[in-house]
């Protein structure tokens, strides 16, 4: 992401930070953070979580309707949150209203082409069409760079865990039941446009 559009010295949005677990990478050279938080409960946790770091504010709010003024973000992104294609217009008006000229968006979401992740996530989300995906973001004017990686665990409960988080339960335990060890490969895409 840095090598597309920086966030050294500039203003950051992360749309649907959950419990802020990014907003300390992205205060340690932003000029200033927003995180914004559709469940309270998890803003409040990113709250807790950031409350020594003076360059970083956590506000409720949703993707269709930000709750930043007009044209005041550098660089804006949503990880795993709201921006899943064919769906999310209001989000990218709302990105249209409040990046301004110069910046930068990015989304991160997954690639259920590749990997044994995107193929368990096939399996869990069946109405996901990769290719209508990739479509509406091409149309918008978005670029796609695709990246390979990996989960690694300290332990099997660890794994469990989180794939039970990710995936509907039947999915869930269709993967877990035909997979061994503690990491898996994952491919995720990365979609950005340049305002």
């Amino acid at each position: 992401m840095r090598e597309i559009g920086d966030w050294a010295g500039r203003m950051m949005l992360d749309i649907g930070c959950g419990s802020g677990f990014h907003l300390p990478l992205w205060a340690g050279s932003a000029q200033r953070v927003v995180g914004v938080e559709p469940h309270p409960p998890l803003a409040a946790l990113a709250r807790r979580r950031t409350r020594v770091l003076a360059n970083v504010t956590v506000l409720d709010g949703a993707a269709e309707e930000l709750p930043v003024p007009d044209a005041s973000v550098d660089v804006a992104h949503a990880r795993w949150a709201y921006f899943f294609g064919p769906g999310c217009e209001p989000g990218l008006r709302e990105l249209d209203r409040v990046v301004r000229r110069g910046g930068t968006a990015f989304v991160i979401d997954n690639d259920p082409t590749r990997s044994t992740f995107g193929e368990w996530f096939r399996r869990g989300f069946p109405e996901v069409d990769p290719d209508a995906v990739e479509r509406f973001w091409s149309m918008h004017g978005w670029q796609r760079r695709r990246i390979d990686m990996g989960w690694s665990f300290a332990s099997r409960t660890d794994l469990e865990a989180v794939v039970r988080i990710e995936l509907p339960p039947a999915a869930a335990e269709q993967a877990l039941d035909s997979h061994t060890g503690t990491s898996v490969d994952y491919a995720v895409n990365l979609w950005w446009r340049h305002f």
